[in-house]
């Protein structure tokens, strides 16, 4: 009886967060296994969805979408070793391509990297930079512009063209960019990317530009809104972004181990690479 009621309860969350993984979901039913007196641990949940096929597998890598092949100025990497302890003090950008029947369209991003919240978007038809562009006016809309702001993003030609590069220096807005386009250098901006189209069906075959636009719509909405994250003490990226102060990062706990967390994906095939 308690895994039935587990069970149509994570069901009921996926309804939203079809991708959801099996600890965001744990923590998401806390509430509900206090009230019905329910104890279940992590190894449970996971032998619980795993006997149903209901873990979340990986999916396969996706193409590249950045041309650093260019001649503008690239910037140095000015993130490393940051200590993050407030929102708005560094937004990571990036852009991935949806399918649509009429072709891909480009999903541009400005992710605030203390909280995860996603503060500007932008789908565009083209590669160009005005996609990537106007995402950044959007979370400049949107967000208080703190004194001091760093941007950082890869060493595509949409970020280093003299459009974006004049638009972040006439904002006051120090730039920095990954080295040789490391992606491993913009790790957050690359995981909201994967998030979106992993957990809210970005991944799919959309028939239009404007079916996509409304799905991107949802997607960020639902996930600043209600997804949660190991790296911001499970809270949604909404509810970060008004903390101050280092942020507790259950991604690192002391009591799961590195070998048993590769065991776990070995033999589960479950998701990897949580925030």
């Amino acid at each position: 009886m308690q895994e039935t009621l587990i069970l149509k309860e994570v069901q009921t969350i996926r309804q939203e967060h079809k991708r959801m993984g099996t600890e965001k979901l744990l923590y998401k039913l806390n509430l509900f296994l206090k009230e019905h007196k329910i104890k279940y641990g992590r190894d449970k949940m996971y032998a619980l969805l795993r006997a149903h096929d209901l873990l979340v597998r990986p999916r396969r890598t996706r193409p590249k979408t950045t041309n650093s092949n260019h001649m503008y100025r690239k910037y140095p990497n000015l993130i490393r070793n940051l200590e993050l302890t407030r929102s708005n003090q560094l937004w990571v950008s990036d852009i991935t391509y949806i399918r649509t029947r009429m072709g891909f369209v480009y999903l541009s991003l400005i992710t605030d990297a203390y909280s995860k919240k996603i503060v500007g978007w932008c789908l565009w038809p083209n590669l160009e930079s005005e996609g990537a562009l106007n995402a950044l006016k959007m979370a400049l809309s949107k967000e208080r512009l703190p004194k001091e702001l760093i941007h950082h993003s890869d060493r595509g030609v949409q970020y280093c063209c003299y459009d974006y590069v004049n638009y972040l220096k006439g904002s006051n807005i120090t730039i920095s960019m990954t080295k040789n386009g490391d992606p491993y250098e913009n790790a957050v901006a690359e995981r909201v990317n994967g998030i979106l189209k992993d957990e809210y069906d970005l991944c799919n075959l959309f028939e239009d530009y404007l079916e996509t636009n409304e799905a991107v719509k949802r997607a960020v909405a639902s996930y600043n809104t209600s997804r949660p994250h190991a790296s911001c003490d499970y809270k949604t990226p909404c509810q970060a972004h008004t903390f101050k102060g280092e942020m507790p990062n259950r991604w690192t706990r002391k009591c799961i181990s590195r070998q048993e967390t590769n065991k776990e994906v070995k033999i589960n095939s479950v998701e990897v690479g949580l925030m």
